[in-house]
């Protein structure tokens, strides 16, 4: 079985006169990685390997939740395919996974993430929000043999704020 962690960014700020890929956090980006990741925390997932795109605020993202998740860093590299608004190059990505891995979280953004979710899993999400998490579960042994998962388990800011 194969598993795949997508978490989007956290809120960003559009304040600062810097490229898309150097926007960084607001304070709620901040606070919602820390309130996700601590839900998480609390699933006690397996991670084999966590990837994210080299957006500073995917990465800051990234960065926070496995702080959180007490997640060893050297299990993690930066990817530029992640750093994709149509999902496409993330599908790819994950297609050409390692198979020794099984368990696999990325971080990156939206249109990828809530297409991916979409296409591979089994429930509908209208939009993933920023902070967003998705499990999806594969009966599959390969990552290139993925098509239609199981939607597993899906937490959002606001659910966890209210």
């Amino acid at each position: 079985m194969k598993t795949i962690y997508l978490m989007r960014h956290g809120k960003s700020t559009w304040d600062y006169a810097v490229s898309d890929n150097d926007r960084p956090l607001k304070e709620r980006g901040i606070e919602d990685a820390h309130l996700v990741a601590e839900a998480i925390h609390g699933l006690n997932l397996k991670i084999d390997a966590s990837y994210s795109s080299p957006a500073i605020r995917a990465l800051h993202t990234a960065m926070i939740t496995l702080k959180d998740l007490s997640f060893p860093l050297h299990k993690f590299q930066i990817s530029n395919d992640l750093y994709d608004f149509s999902g496409e190059s993330v599908l790819q990505f994950i297609k050409e996974l390692n198979n020794d891995l099984n368990f696999v979280f990325i971080f990156g953004h939206n249109h990828a993430f809530t297409e991916i979710a979409n296409t591979l899993g089994s429930q509908f999400i209208e939009n993933v929000p920023t902070a967003g998490f998705v499990q999806l579960n594969f009966e599959v042994e390969n990552w290139k043999a993925i098509r239609k998962g199981i939607t597993q388990k899906i937490l959002f800011p606001k659910q966890l704020r209210s």
